[in-house]
């Protein structure tokens, strides 16, 4: 067997998230339903550095499988284009030492969340970005951004429902990047997510933006370590994308 690495991107819009359900639509289902059709009935399970939820879109995911075929790995990534739907596209697929895992040698990930400012509805984003039309103050938004920097508990920005029984995490950076006059982008970089973090956190910092939070606000809230602290609402996730996930040196 071989273990194969997978960078994929897709567009979440019609996928109930990443991780396989029953009777509803997704990446992990499709992928391996082409996998099945390779290997003629064959049952391969694929591993992703983490899931993604209904909506949420991904540019550079990572997965991972093992394989009897000795495929090259160009001629791999281009049958499994060809096999998987329109909405999800295999931006290469290389061997691997089976040491290595897609979720658990993850050493950071980069989430980045898409806000269009325009005053007027745009019906051709509403797929991909947050519509936001009120006034935004970037400074006091980026002063926010600097008080969640570093390792904390984010009990106070995730969801009740989150799983993980640590809800310790490091945030390496916030960035914020203005595409154009119509365009914000908040680029988060960490260790690890938990569920729905990083649309909270986005929400949060709009409200500093729009003065409905401070700074300071925001730091006592992260040290309640209390959802209820933070009235904040949870963003849409149409406006996220998993960006990139970091490794270290593959094991050989």
């Amino acid at each position: 067997m071989t273990r194969f690495k997978a960078i994929i991107s897709y567009d979440g819009s019609g996928f109930s998230g990443y991780q396989i359900q029953p009777n509803t639509r997704t990446v992990q289902e499709e992928i391996e339903k082409a996998l099945r059709k390779m290997h003629k009935g064959a049952h391969i399970r694929i591993t992703a550095s983490g899931r993604t939820d209904t909506g949420v879109h991904a540019v550079g995911q990572v997965i991972h499988f093992d394989s009897p075929l000795n495929i090259p790995e160009a001629k791999y990534r281009q049958a499994l284009q060809v096999m998987t739907p329109l909405d999800i596209s295999f931006l290469s697929v290389e061997k691997v030492s089976t040491a290595f895992h897609a979720r658990f040698h993850t050493i950071s990930k980069e989430y980045r969340y898409v806000i269009k400012r325009t005053k007027i509805f745009d019906p051709f984003s509403r797929h991909f970005a947050l519509h936001f039309p009120y006034h935004l103050d970037l400074m006091k938004m980026k002063e926010a951004a600097q008080t969640l920097i570093g390792e904390h508990d984010f009990t106070s920005f995730c969801s009740a429902r989150s799983e993980q029984e640590s809800k310790i995490r490091t945030l390496f950076s916030i960035d914020f990047i203005e595409k154009d006059a119509d365009t914000l982008v908040i680029c988060y970089v960490g260790s690890g997510f938990l569920y729905n973090m990083v649309r909270i956190l986005t929400g949060a910092l709009l409200d500093v933006g729009c003065g409905k939070l401070t700074s300071a606000e925001i730091k006592q809230i992260l040290s309640a370590k209390d959802r209820t602290q933070l009235s904040s609402k949870t963003v849409s996730p149409q406006g996220l994308y998993l960006w990139q996930v970091s490794y270290l040196e593959q094991p050989h």
